[in-house]
């Protein structure tokens, strides 16, 4: 290292850590303290997106509501890899499908669920998340 860049190094290595220190940090959550075990729903909409990534992954539906309005609803999986040794891949979720998801809502009320199980129109179950649901979940 040239001898002009030796003060600064100090600096830079403070700079970057300021940066990297503003950078959100992903947590990854219980199944309580993100999942509502008394809001059990069950969804009926078609896939429009599918995101295999960690720490968890997703299926985007869009669910009619009651009152005709189209809502989108986030399902939330596994890990990629937990779904792919269970043979889940992108190809397996295809766009369009109708899917079925009996699950429970986020507990901020959110358009969001984990899916405890999850059902294509032509009755094909899809294993979608990989941990057993807390005891007295059904």
């Amino acid at each position: 290292m040239s001898h002009h860049f030796k003060p600064l190094l100090p600096v830079l290595l403070l700079a970057t850590g300021l940066a990297l220190a503003g950078v959100p940090a992903f947590a990854h959550h219980s199944f309580s303290a993100e999942f509502d075990i008394n809001k059990p729903i069950e969804l009926r909409g078609k896939v429009i997106k599918v995101e295999l990534i960690n720490p968890h992954s997703w299926i985007h539906i869009e669910v009619t509501g009651k009152n005709g309005i189209k809502e989108t609803w986030m399902v939330e999986g596994g890990s990629p890899n937990a779904l792919f040794r269970h043979g889940i891949t992108k190809n397996s979720i295809p766009l369009g499908a109708e899917l079925v998801v009996i699950g429970y809502q986020a507990r901020d009320g959110a358009n969001r669920a984990v899916g405890r199980t999850l059902k294509l129109a032509n009755g094909q179950s899809l294993f979608f998340y990989p941990s057993p649901l807390p005891s007295g979940v059904r």
